[in-house]
């Protein structure tokens, strides 16, 4: 049996590491860092910032911490990432040059926002190593238990077209695709409503 927990601040390093290796070859990830050896510097910090900003909603992960889900909490889907100082500085080292394109990207999501509240399934990852156990799988199923007992629907987008599978199996439906202005990647937005009898 999958044990999937709440992730503590000390599990931070280990979850930015399995999502950097989650997301090296992603369609948005490629995007916002075209050079893979720029990527693959700067996709860890940029995970470690994304970790450090869900903290108030559900930051879930495997014993292990080699798969990892991130949300975030009804009510404020979008970071205030550029509110202090201190969430910018570090932000800005992670992108570099590659700040441009990450706000680029971020706006687009942000456009195609639901209007009703919503938990987001903002990041979901897997180190490719541990792939094909049900990792993946098992940490979603557990933050979609928590949002069903919350009575809120779940909202997330992807830019990989192999995962609509997956979260069409685990009650997602597709309500729209899209891409980002300026030649970015095309994303699946997805909604799965709340599960009956809840």
């Amino acid at each position: 049996m999958t044990t999937i927990r709440d992730a503590t601040a000390d599990d931070a390093p280990a979850v930015a590491r399995t999502l950097a290796r989650a997301f090296a070859t992603d369609p948005a990830m490629s995007y916002i860092f075209p050079d893979p050896a720029r990527r693959a510097k700067g996709l860890p910090g940029l995970f470690a910032q994304l970790f450090a900003q869900d903290s108030d909603g559900m930051r879930l992960v495997s014993a292990d911490a080699d798969a990892a889900t991130l949300w975030r909490r009804p009510g404020r889907p979008e970071a205030p990432i550029w509110s202090t100082a201190a969430r910018a500085v570090p932000l800005l080292a992670a992108l570099g040059p590659a700040v441009g394109r990450a706000l680029r990207l971020s706006g687009a999501i942000a456009d195609h926002f639901p209007v009703e509240p919503f938990w987001y399934l903002h990041v979901a990852g897997v180190d490719p190593a541990q792939q094909g156990k049900g990792l993946g799988g098992a940490s979603i199923r557990a933050g979609l238990a928590r949002a069903d007992a919350s009575g809120v629907p779940c909202y997330l987008e992807t830019a990989t077209e192999k995962n609509l599978g997956l979260y069409g199996a685990l009650g997602f439906e597709l309500i729209g695709d899209w891409r980002v202005p300026g030649g970015g990647p095309r994303f699946w937005s997805m909604r799965r409503p709340v599960a009956a009898g809840r």
